[in-house]
């Protein structure tokens, strides 16, 4: 099949050419897709989209008219897809609902450690000649009681390394996981996990029940001084609520792979170029937030499992017609 493949990286012509082994003949975009850009896809009978491409009615109705068939998610997550338009529209679209677990819950931990004991700030003091240990105070994480937002695969997996620190790890998710039980972690309603929780970890997908979970409201829930790490979607944190919390001490620490506005930031070089969104800007000014761009899932192993299941479901899909990850449209 000819397929498009928009926001393409080197990594991702790297580890998709590996997989492909010639079978496909792959076309790499830089370009995100949105409707200035779809016209690139050339009529491509599949189009490779990543969780920063508007995939949108009417990029969809354009995509169908010129041939594409198939639209090939290189990620878990969907809610970029007009999912509803696209089965209008005779387009089958496939997913990568699991590569690494444990690529985005180590770096969830890592942002945990970070912000704890302060290394993006120690970093900076040694490279000046500054060794003094003020403000670097940290605490032990053992004995502290980690909340666990969503326990899919990334959240168990999470959970799993919390207890290994000695963490007291409790959970909410509408359907828990015997997994997590059996690992010993106790599942709580959400507001008893706000309320409880010294560090909040969001591993959930982007739902309208999870859109804006943590507001000002929910901060008021939480201990005072808790920290809240972020690696699902951006869209789950309101953004201005959380600067609220930290400028008035609700929260303690804030650590972000993901921002609801992360679309016109992340994946590329803006070194050179002033930061147009204010609120993005404001959170950079907080020494106890650490900010990474979407990088979670980057590692060797994600992104071969990312890599290997994209072209599983186009091969699928040339040779049945179907996906082996089909996302259909919600039922009402």
């Amino acid at each position: 099949m000819d397929v498009a493949i928009f926001s393409a990286k080197p990594h991702d012509r790297q580890f998709l050419s590996a997989a492909n082994a010639g079978r496909h003949r792959l076309a790499f975009i830089e370009a995100r897709l949105s409707e200035e850009t779809v016209r690139f896809a050339g009529g491509a009978a599949c189009v490779c989209a990543f969780v920063n491409d508007q995939v949108t009615a009417p990029v969809i109705r354009e995509l169908a008219a010129a041939g594409t068939r198939l639209i090939a998610l290189r990620s878990a997550g969907f809610n970029h897809v007009d999912l509803t338009a696209a089965e209008s529209a005779g387009l089958a679209v496939g997913r990568v609902p699991a590569y690494s677990p444990h690529a985005v819950a180590e770096h969830a931990v890592a942002l945990i450690l970070t912000l704890n004991r302060n290394i993006h700030r120690a970093f900076n003091r040694v490279r000046e000649g500054n060794f003094a240990l003020d403000g670097l105070l940290g605490f032990d994480l053992c004995g502290k009681t980690v909340g666990v937002v969503g326990t899919g695969l990334i959240g168990r997996t999470f959970a799993g390394i919390m207890r290994g620190f000695g963490c007291r790890v409790i959970a909410f998710d509408p359907f828990p996981s015997e997994a997590c039980t059996a690992m010993g972690v106790t599942y709580v309603p959400l507001d008893e996990l706000f309320a409880t929780a010294d560090i909040i970890s969001l591993q959930c997908p982007l739902t309208p029940e999870t859109h804006h979970l943590i507001d000002d409201e929910a901060i008021a829930k939480m201990k005072r001084g808790v920290m809240i790490v972020n690696t699902s979607r951006g869209a789950v944190v309101d953004a201005s609520a959380v600067i609220r919390g930290l400028k008035s001490g609700a929260i303690g620490a804030l650590g972000l792979d993901v921002y609801e506005e992360e679309a016109d930031l992340f994946f590329e070089d803006l070194s050179q170029t002033a930061i147009q969104d204010d609120v993005f800007a404001r959170l950079l000014t907080f020494p106890n937030v650490v900010i990474t761009g979407h990088q979670a899932f980057f590692t060797r192993e994600a992104l071969n499992g990312i890599a290997c299941t994209t072209i599983a479901n186009i091969t699928a899909f040339e040779e049945t017609g179907s996906v082996v990850h089909p996302v259909l449209p919600p039922r009402g």
